[in-house]
């Protein structure tokens, strides 16, 4: 049978081979000739009527689409290293600097405070400059912050360089957002899952990395007090490196730089007022914010006191508890992808609907596995329970961010940023309430933080969109409301619209179709007045 979409900008499979196809995922399966004078023939993979990406090939580099992705995470992964590299080399700070545990836990919330307010403007910068300079920007001002770690002489400098390298962290919502608007909705998870698994995935890391650039520059004769302040070059010039790399290679769209495409006319330069207010009065902004908080906000947490609570509890070597902690960040290469692609899944089998439900049984689980880690009173049942905590949590993560890129086509930006501040925010708030005064012990703090985020994933169950429903609501019964045009184009105004400012949400809210469950999708597909195929 011929595809429904044949002819459409969409559809062209130019300069992709059946090699490449081993190893892509695909969200279009038909194929066809390509016309020369085709305006999508200069893309290496598929693209849809946004020109944004169809197939994703993690071994691929092409320009401009798996170029973004891979330039995205990285970059990413950087700045997790940095954020954390204290972490595991606490033992050995706290003694030179005289630290308690009142000013360790403090320094921990300070680390993920700062990124709470560089990610709401992150996501403004975006929407006005375009991922590419946001990226880079974030990386090249927030390294010599990290330099700066080696020169600290006391609690008070700790903390506060500290709260600086954490800025980076805005890294995040410019990653997500470059591969939103880099690939199609209907394999967004999946690819969203990797950039920001991949990424989170420098928590594991760092649990490694840093142990061992300190105990090779103490074997070259440095003190163990000295070492570890040699130690933070080493990801002060990573992040440099990635922010020449991605003003070197990085392109904003599909279509070119977001600044060339303004300047030219082809995309219309929006007001952040506009932007701001889309964002804002969005209730299910604001669901994301709380949903991420208890998601990637305890994962946040536990890079910060997962080290240390292996080290004492457990009376484990330095580098033991590291590559123990390691193995929690590690789990994002496949966990956050895993969330993101039964995300994708879901959405094919039952629509958006489906895409909330496995959000909320991820999320769920993976704080019943958090409470259990506190509860355990051995090594390998705290280990155990702290591999599928952290299967579960960071799967939530990548299956949110299959629902997220499509609350708003406007304000895409902002909404990824206050998303990406809730994680930072509920990492703060955890850490303050659980891990910075001895109310608590860390076990203890541990089940209390898996409690509250049982609680507080909840209200995943009241998102609700009129074109598609929600976990336990159908569709808006209204013919107008139900429609995907209808909800992107509210976002602009009789105006806007007559200056035709709104087509890129139309062509969104076409290419967002794909998130009706199955059963509409065939009930809406057209029938040959004959009542037969044609076609065959």
């Amino acid at each position: 049978m011929a595809s429904n979409e044949e002819g459409s900008i969409g559809t062209s499979l130019h300069g992709v081979t059946a090699k490449e196809q081993v190893f892509s995922f695909s969200a279009d399966t038909s194929s066809q000739v390509v016309p020369s004078d085709d305006p999508t023939a200069k893309f290496a993979l598929p693209v849809d009527s946004e020109h944004r990406a169809k197939v994703f090939n993690p071994l691929s580099f092409a320009k401009p689409h798996m170029r973004a992705f891979h330039l995205g995470w990285v970059s990413f992964f950087t700045c997790f290293i940095s954020t954390f590299a204290a972490a595991p080399l606490v033992p050995i700070i706290r003694d030179n600097l005289d630290l308690t545990k009142t000013d360790i836990g403090n320094a921990g919330v300070a680390s993920v405070s700062g990124a709470i307010f560089s990610r709401l403007a992150m996501g403004a910068v975006c929407d006005i400059l375009g991922a590419r300079y946001g990226t880079a920007f974030s990386l090249m001002l927030t390294a010599p912050m990290v330099f700066t770690m080696s020169f600290v002489t006391g609690p008070i400098g700790y903390l506060a360089v500290r709260f600086m390298i954490g800025f980076c962290l805005a890294t995040f919502v410019s990653c997500q957002y470059w591969t939103s608007v880099m690939f199609n909705g209907k394999i967004i998870g999946l690819v969203n899952g990797c950039a920001g698994g991949w990424g989170d995935m420098g928590g594991g890391v760092t649990q490694l990395l840093m142990p061992m650039v300190f105990h090779v520059i103490k074997l070259a004769g440095a003190t163990p007090f000295m070492a570890w302040r040699i130690a933070f070059f080493v990801p002060g010039f990573l992040q440099i490196v990635m922010g020449i790399l991605v003003l070197t290679f990085g392109q904003d769209l599909p279509d070119g730089n977001l600044s060339t495409l303004q300047k030219s006319g082809q995309v219309s330069k929006d007001k952040f007022s506009k932007v701001f207010w889309f964002a804002v009065k969005n209730y299910r902004t604001w669901i994301l914010f709380v949903l991420y908080g208890f998601s990637m906000g305890i994962e946040l947490t536990i890079n910060n006191v997962i080290s240390g609570y292996f080290f004492d509890r457990f009376n484990l070597k330095l580098q033991t508890a590291g590559i123990v902690a390691a193995s929690f960040g590690m789990a994002n290469f496949f966990a956050r992808p895993f969330g993101g692609y039964a995300s994708d899944v879901a959405a094919r089998l039952f629509g958006m609907r489906g895409r909330l439900w496995i959000l909320w049984i991820f999320q769920t689980v993976g704080a019943l596995f958090c409470i259990w880690l506190g509860r355990a009173d051995s090594l390998p049942i705290a280990v155990l329970a702290m591999i599928l905590f952290s299967i579960g949590t960071q799967a939530a993560c990548g299956a949110l961010f299959g629902v997220a890129p499509f609350v708003s086509r406007r304000s895409l930006g902002l909404i990824s940023g206050l998303t990406g501040a809730g994680g930072n925010f509920g990492s703060g708030l955890t850490q303050l309430l659980f891990f910075s005064t001895s109310r608590f012990s860390t076990a203890e703090g541990l089940s209390l933080m898996g409690v509250m985020a049982v609680l507080c994933t909840l209200p995943v169950a009241f998102i609700h969109f009129p074109q598609w429903g929600s976990m336990f609501l159908r569709p808006s019964r209204d013919g107008e409301r139900s429609k995907e045009e209808y909800y992107y184009s509210s976002e602009w105004t009789e105006d806007e619209k007559r200056q035709g400012l709104h087509e890129g949400s139309i062509k969104f809210a076409e290419n967002s179709r794909s998130e009706r469950s199955r059963k509409v999708a065939l009930a809406d597909f057209p029938t040959p007045e004959t009542g037969t195929l044609t076609n065959v």
